[in-house]
């Protein structure tokens, strides 16, 4: 869990990104998969449409626990958030988010019978964000070098607890 300043804090930062890789458990394998978000705000609680026939409910199914990364390269924003996905059919949540963008993923629309939401309650994360472009990032690194401390190449946090 997370406070209110840190999950306005993490929305700020993936609301503009909005496809995050999904990584679940595939046995003894880790798999990633982009996932688009759907939602207009942020509560703790990350909502995906996806096929419910696919290996990810199956794999989401047998091992919760999941980690949505987010990546901004050209403004250097990155976000690692690790929580408990579900599956669920829910009617109301597929309504409320239903969009032409997944429509196209699902031709048989809201009715089709392996269209689903998926619930990514997010339990830590961390993220880093540096205002700093290349060169001056690789000047900070080469003078903390020289000076024999570390480069301090913007911002890092941690929250959450598990």
């Amino acid at each position: 869990m997370s406070s209110p300043e840190h999950k306005q804090k993490i929305w700020q930062l993936i609301k503009q990104i909005k496809t995050a890789m999904l990584t679940t458990r595939h046995g003894d394998e880790l798999r990633s998969r982009p996932m688009v978000l759907v939602q207009d705000e942020y509560d703790g609680t990350l909502w995906f449409y996806t096929d419910l026939s696919t290996e990810k409910v199956l794999e989401i199914e047998r091992d919760h626990d999941v980690c949505l990364t987010f990546a901004d390269a050209d403004n250097q924003v990155y976000v690692s958030l690790t929580g408990v996905g579900r599956a669920t059919r829910d009617k109301t949540l597929i309504n409320k988010y239903w969009n032409p963008f997944v429509a196209a993923w699902f031709p048989d629309g809201k009715k089709s019978p392996n269209v689903g939401m998926l619930e990514i309650k997010v339990q830590k994360g961390e993220h880093w964000d540096s205002d700093s472009s290349a060169m001056v990032k690789m000047f900070k690194t080469v003078q903390a070098k020289v000076k024999g401390e570390q480069p301090n190449l913007g911002e890092h946090e941690k929250f959450g607890t598990k």
